[in-house]
């Protein structure tokens, strides 16, 4: 199979930046600039996979590498590196963690694989922070940027690879209700102003989300994903549920929330 030239890719991308001759959107835009359309290409990205639309996933596929060299145009105008170096660190990275494949190294199973992936991460990590002159700390690289969900999920992780995670599953349970419990005895205090008390729901909330996070990492799924499983269910359900509605010569603000239950259990059972 021939490799791909990106070299037409690179020329085009350069020639969108040029001072002179460039597209005035191209030309005006930074790496902050960037960012969130770069965001927006990575879920079309998992929309198109999560559709099973695999036509439209390359041209997705397409606008995400292009942010990738978009990316490295920039860094190449400001001297800091080029889209070779950018292979180079990924291809460098890849071999140094999977020994297993390139150095003839033996692992017994995929749970040593792993572990061998982790420390490799964690060596990436202290080398950072000694250069950097920090200290290290396991939850280092972690991106504020991530969304709420993902970013539990990942210090979670991190913090099971130390051991600090429980080793069965009722305590991970027992904790969801410890908090729904704190939840509703934030709810029910008059002895504070309503800003106080907003405040401390808010906080308490925050804990049972953590904590369901956790459960959902127990239990080996990605909370991320299943929470767009429910969310695509919901909506496939609602959508019969006004088709029902609709059906009956009425509109959804017509109804009682007892009719609408009616109409939700008829379509689960659909």
């Amino acid at each position: 199979m021939p490799t791909a030239n990106l070299q037409p890719l690179l020329k085009i991308m350069e020639q969108l930046r040029d001072p002179e001759n460039g597209c005035p959107w191209d030309k005006k835009q930074t790496f902050d600039s960037i960012v969130s359309h770069t965001i927006e290409e990575v879920y079309e990205v998992a929309d198109a996979i999560e559709q099973k639309d695999f036509a439209e996933l390359k041209g997705e596929l397409g606008d995400l590498l292009f942010q990738v060299v978009f990316y490295a145009q920039m860094a190449k105008e400001q001297g800091l590196f080029e889209f070779n170096d950018i292979i180079e660190s990924i291809s460098e990275k890849l071999i140094r963690r999977h020994p297993h494949v390139f150095a003839n190294t033996e692992f017994a199973n995929e749970d040593e694989i792993h572990a061998n992936w982790e420390a490799e991460k964690e060596k990436e990590r202290a080398a950072k922070a000694l250069s950097e002159n920090k200290s290290d700390s396991l939850l280092d690289n972690i991106p504020l940027s991530l969304p709420a969900l993902n970013r539990a999920y990942k210090i979670q992780k991190r913090c099971s690879s130390a051991g600090f995670d429980w080793d069965s599953l009722p305590p991970v349970v027992d904790k969801i209700y410890e908090e729904i419990d704190e939840v509703l005895v934030e709810v029910k205090r008059d002895d504070l102003s309503e800003t106080q008390k907003q405040a401390r729901i808010e906080e308490e909330l925050g804990d049972l989300l953590f904590a369901n996070i956790n459960l959902v990492r127990h239990l080996k799924c990605n909370p991320e994903q299943v929470l767009r499983q429910a969310n695509s269910k919901f909506e496939k359900r609602f959508r019969l549920v006004e088709q029902s509605v609709l059906a009956q010569g009425k509109q959804m603000q017509d109804c009682s929330i007892e009719e609408l239950d009616v109409i939700w259990e008829q379509v689960k059972k659909q």
